[in-house]
């Protein structure tokens, strides 16, 4: 029998970040609640945010959950939503990177002039770990779960044009946002180990789940709709399952730092949690640095 809710250990006296109030985000702070740990859920949608914290609430009884605004598609919001944690919290155990868009179909960019993708899944993240640091530091072997995607094989950091602003592919700055995404969990293990920052740094996937997230998304129409309908329940998983990579990489003591977790399952897509592939190029040491470096300039946050 794979790894499940019931094996998380107890997280009394914990306190877990977790952005993106719907879907695996949802179901990442609802165990989390109830494994005991503090949980903060951040979005976008206040009426979201307070339904899945009402809806944890009754299924967790004495849950310590509450909702904050967070917009990862303005850094404004990303160093409000941070300067508000670092002014009310000793310490920070537990961030969890979840929240994010998926290919629409026509570029769009965030308040900051990102691209969509790039700037909400990846840009906004990088600059929320960098403002919350410091607590991390105070925390005891803190962990960051960062979401990646098997959409990471598929992408490319375009560093001559980060932004897609030519030649526009919706799933093509999807792969490139999530590309970044574990590229990033590995370099922050890397320097967290260099410079002494205590932390574990993890990577996780949740294979094919069914979540707004693929709800939302351009989707396949026609003949190609009706397939779907046929063989999705074959090849997905709930988001309650998509949710268990993470959770195993954020409180599994077997979990390794710089670690990367996806279903263990055919082509990844559904499963229980194991160590999942990662591509060469999400290893390749002088893009990661030449991405943080970029990534520096971009959102002007250093990590410090």
């Amino acid at each position: 029998m794979g790894w499940s809710v019931a094996d998380i250990p107890d997280q009394s006296g914990r306190i877990a970040v977790v952005t993106g109030p719907g879907g695996l985000g949802f179901e990442t702070a609802l165990a989390l609640a109830g494994a005991r740990a503090r949980v903060i859920l951040a979005g976008r949608n206040p009426d979201k945010g307070a339904a899945a914290v009402a809806a944890i609430k009754t299924q967790v009884k004495g849950a310590d959950v509450a909702f904050a605004f967070l917009d990862l598609a303005s850094l404004g919001s990303v160093t409000a939503f941070a300067n508000s944690l670092l002014k009310d919290l000793p310490r920070l155990d537990l961030l969890i990177n979840n929240a994010g868009v998926m290919a629409p179909p026509t570029r769009q960019e965030t308040a900051d002039g990102f691209e969509l993708q790039f700037g909400v899944n990846y840009l906004g993240h990088f600059a929320l770990t960098a403002h919350l640091l410091p607590l991390l530091r105070q925390g005891d072997r803190s962990r960051v779960v960062s979401l990646s995607s098997v959409a990471h094989r598929m992408g490319t950091i375009r560093f001559p044009d980060l932004q897609w602003r030519y030649g526009y592919s919706a799933w093509g700055a999807y792969g490139q946002s999530k590309l970044a995404m574990l590229m990033f969990a590995l370099e922050l293990q890397r320097r967290s180990d260099s410079r002494a920052w205590g932390l574990l740094s993890l990577a996780a996937h949740p294979g094919f789940a069914r979540t707004e997230l693929i709800a939302n998304g351009p989707g396949p129409v026609g003949a190609m709709a009706a397939a779907n309908r046929v063989f999705q329940p074959l090849v997905s998983q709930s988001a309650a399952q998509g949710a268990l990579p993470t959770l195993f990489a954020a409180t599994a003591l077997e979990a390794a730092a710089g670690g990367y977790y996806g279903p263990d399952g055919i082509l990844e897509l559904k499963g229980s949690p194991a160590p999942a592939k990662i591509m060469p190029k999400a290893q390749r040491r002088d893009d990661a640095a030449r991405l943080w470096q970029d990534s520096e300039r971009l959102t002007s946050q250093t990590f410090v």
